[in-house]
């Protein structure tokens, strides 16, 4: 099987591709693209392609499906704050390059390839119920959610017509994230537990009333991973999934960081409210029952002290050094 991964060059990216190389899909050949060119994995046996590409340049999505990949996995993306901040390289990122590819793929007689899109869960939009359910409302209040929100639609459409064989993942916020803090407005839930974890001082823009859906990288592979081997005529019409996830407040979020890593870690977070980014994840839901996604077989944490220690097994150690 030839994987293609769109935006192997991100946090999700990586590990995705490490996990792919592991055995997790059974890939023959792989072509990994980014705005910079992807790091060849080490130990991967089959034709390997990395490549530095921008989805939203002309002719770039014809391309890449003239190489024929048996499976897209589409992670590319501009983030949610800078795409908010930044209206039109926004849509050219978010929606006019996932359009180019559908487009770019629609065009080749006898082609049907498995796309896995990332979506969000910022496709929702205010007012929620106390949970919300698998027939909630699509009705973003962001332009990162916006441009989220039609290309899952694009995408149900594409696959409805068999031009390709679409599942969209609407990804609880990533946390912890390693590395070096990103522009989206999400970014301080990962700030908040990495960098105290680090021995680092870090910035808490809001209050600890602030409820959000979290689930760590490691869940986020899974979920890439179970989407690309599923059988997706379980999904009927409707492409798109709310994953499943760990609802947590912010203040509850700093509890489960007293106790993993004691009261030390904690006094390293720092409140400075910043009604900007206040403002955009007020507009984000807290809590989902993924009922659909939970019988599809997605799976996440169990609750915020496990993705706490799911960071600090998989990615503490080299952030450290």
């Amino acid at each position: 099987m030839h994987v293609m991964v769109l935006g192997a060059a991100g946090m999700i990216g990586r590990k995705l591709v490490a996990a792919i190389v592991a055995g997790g899909l059974d890939a023959t050949a792989l072509t990994l693209v980014d705005v910079v060119a992807p790091d060849a994995p080490a130990g991967f046996a089959g034709r390997l392609r990395c490549l530095a590409l921008d989805l939203g340049e002309d002719g770039v999505a014809e391309r890449l499906v003239g190489l024929r990949p048996d499976l897209i996995l589409h992670l590319a993306a501009v983030v949610s704050g800078e795409a908010e901040r930044d209206f039109d390289k926004g849509y050219r990122a978010n929606l006019d390059g996932t359009r180019a590819l559908f487009e770019a793929i629609r065009r080749v007689g006898g082609y049907c390839p498995r796309v896995v899109f990332a979506s969000s869960i910022v496709v929702f939009g205010a007012p929620f119920p106390q949970r919300v359910g698998d027939t909630q409302l699509v009705a973003p209040m962001t332009s990162y959610g916006t441009q989220k929100a039609v290309s899952e639609l694009l995408l149900e459409d594409y696959s409805r017509r068999g031009m390709l064989d679409g599942v969209a993942l609407r990804l609880p916020t990533i946390c912890i994230r390693p590395g070096a803090p990103n522009k989206a407005a999400s970014g301080f839930f990962s700030n908040i537990l990495r960098e105290p974890l680090l021995g680092r001082p870090a910035v808490l823009p809001v209050g600890d009333g602030l409820r959000h859906w979290f689930a760590s990288p490691r869940a986020a592979v899974g979920f890439f991973l179970h989407a690309a081997r599923m059988d997706t005529g379980d999904l009927g019409h409707r492409r798109a999934v709310t994953l499943p996830g760990v609802s947590a407040t912010v203040g509850e979020m700093v509890e489960a960081l007293r106790d993993v890593a004691g009261n030390d870690a904690v006094a390293l977070i720092r409140r400075e409210p910043d009604e900007a980014i206040a403002a955009i994840v007020a507009g984000w839901p807290g809590d989902f029952e993924a009922t659909r996604a939970r019988a599809l077989g997605f799976r996440a944490e169990a609750d915020f002290a496990e993705i706490i220690r799911v960071f600090i097994e998989d990615d503490l150690p080299a952030a450290e050094h």
